[in-house]
């Protein structure tokens, strides 16, 4: 049994100044004590290697986290969060104009809409969540932590449920109720002997090191 540890990044400045992130977006102070946190935590678990999302804040993360436990990091853009279209890159969130433009984005994320400029839309997602998880199926560590991003951990956790066959409004659920706080853990556990559902969430958005 593969046992993979999702780890949100840390606050980031885009979250804390309520905008939509660039990838170049850098951890807060708050950000690294929180990466700090799980660092701690992670000298508990048993964990063979890192793999994050080539976004700095993960990035960040990532390198907190292997500063404290000595394990490789190793960089990977089937992790990265959800490519925003153009017209939402570094917006600032509460205008009317980028909520609009956000709406019909997420629509298309959940099968409901044309695609938005060069943003990613559902069948995008879809696939990219898969070879993800083929990824890590395929690797030879048995206990893989990945540095990664809120928005697309829901939707990689919807692919790894639901398989191929993911539609557009169960992917609207999981985008939609299922919350995280940063360097939330969760839990996938994958067993190759059962094709027909070979992953299972063992834990969601474990975040107890936080206080």
């Amino acid at each position: 049994m593969k046992t993979v540890y999702f780890i949100r990044h840390g606050e980031s400045e885009g979250i804390a100044n309520l905008r939509y992130q660039p990838s170049e977006a850098p951890l807060t102070e708050r950000g690294r004590e929180q990466a700090r946190l799980i660092a701690e935590r992670c000298t508990r678990l048993q964990i063979d290697t890192i793999i994050s999302s080539t976004m700095t804040r993960a990035q960040e993360t990532a390198a907190i986290i292997a500063a404290r436990t000595g394990l490789p990091v190793e960089s990977s853009d089937f992790f990265r969060e959800r490519r925003l279209p153009r017209e939402l890159t570094d917006r600032v969130r509460a205008k009317k104009e980028t909520r609009e433009i956000e709406r019909a984005w997420q629509k298309s994320l959940a099968d409901e809409g044309p695609r938005v400029s060069d943003g990613e839309n559902f069948e995008d997602i879809c696939m990219r969540a898969g070879q993800g998880l083929e990824h890590l199926a395929a690797r030879g560590e048995q206990n893989i932590l990945v540095s990664t991003h809120e928005s697309f951990l829901r939707i990689l956790i919807a692919r790894a449920l639901f398989g191929e066959s993911v539609s557009g409004q169960e992917m609207k659920v999981f985008m939609r109720a299922l919350g995280m706080e940063n360097t939330g853990i969760t839990v996938l556990r994958h067993n190759a002997d059962d094709p027909t559902l070979p992953w299972t969430l063992w834990i969601w958005n474990d975040h107890a090191h936080l206080g």
